[in-house]
C-alpha cells in the first residue's frame, strides 16, 4: 500500500499545478516584474584629496605627569577586600627525635686462650670490639656469640639476632 503523500505526489493534478506554476515564473521574469535597472554614471578619474594630519599636538597632555593618579594617603591599611581565612596554618614543627638508626653488622668473634670471646661489630662506619656482656652501642649490649650469629639486648630485654656479615638496622636511644 502506498503512503498518501506518495500518492498525492504521483497524481496526474499535482504535475498539472506544477508545469502551471513554472509557466507562470517564466511569463513574469520575461516582463521584468516592473523592476528598473540602476543607474549608471562614469566616474571621475581624480585622486580623492589626502587625509589630514595627525593631531599630535592635542595629545602631549595625554602624558603628562599632571595627569598621572597621585597616591592615596592611607597605603598601609589593608583593602576590603583582604582575608587571612585562606592563609594555611603552619603545622607545628615536630618533636625532635629521641631515637636513631644503625647499621649494625657482625664481622665475627675471637678468644685467646681461656680468655672471654671478643666481638668485631661494625656499626654504620666504625669497627667495635666488645666483650659477651659488654655495650656495643647505647644501650646495646652483647648477649652471645657464635660463629653464625650473634645476639645483642637492650636494657629491657629485647634481643636481635644479627647473621655473620649481614647488614640490620636496629633503632637505639640519642645520647
Amino acid at each position: 500500500m502506498l503512503s498518501p503523500l506518495l500518492t498525492a505526489v504521483r497524481s496526474r493534478w499535482f504535475s498539472t499545478a506544477v508545469h502551471v506554476g513554472l509557466w507562470c515564473v517564466l511569463y513574469l521574469a520575461l516582463i521584468h516584474l516592473g523592476g528598473k535597472t540602476p543607474e549608471f554614471r562614469v566616474a571621475d578619474s581624480a585622486n580623492p584629496p589626502p587625509p589630514g594630519p595627525v593631531p599630535v599636538g592635542n595629545m602631549e597632555g595625554l602624558f603628562s605627569p599632571a595627569q598621572w593618579p597621585s597616591p592615596s594617603g592611607m597605603t598601609n591599611t589593608h583593602s576590603a577586600f583582604y582575608t587571612t581565612y585562606f592563609v594555611p596554618v603552619p603545622a607545628p614543627a615536630p618533636p625532635p627525635p629521641t631515637t636513631r638508626k644503625v647499621a649494625v653488622t657482625y664481622q665475627g668473634f675471637y678468644e685467646a686462650g681461656d680468655t672471654v670471646k671478643h666481638v668485631i661489630v661494625k656499626i654504620d662506619d666504625s669497627y667495635v670490639a666488645a666483650v659477651i656482656g659488654g655495650p656495643v652501642t647505647t644501650n646495646l649490649f652483647v648477649a652471645d656469640a657464635s660463629l653464625q650469629n650473634l645476639v645483642l639486648t637492650n636494657q629491657s630485654a629485647q634481643t636481635n639476632l644479627i647473621l655473620l656479615n649481614a647488614k640490620r638496622e636496629i633503632e637505639v636511644p640519642i645520647k
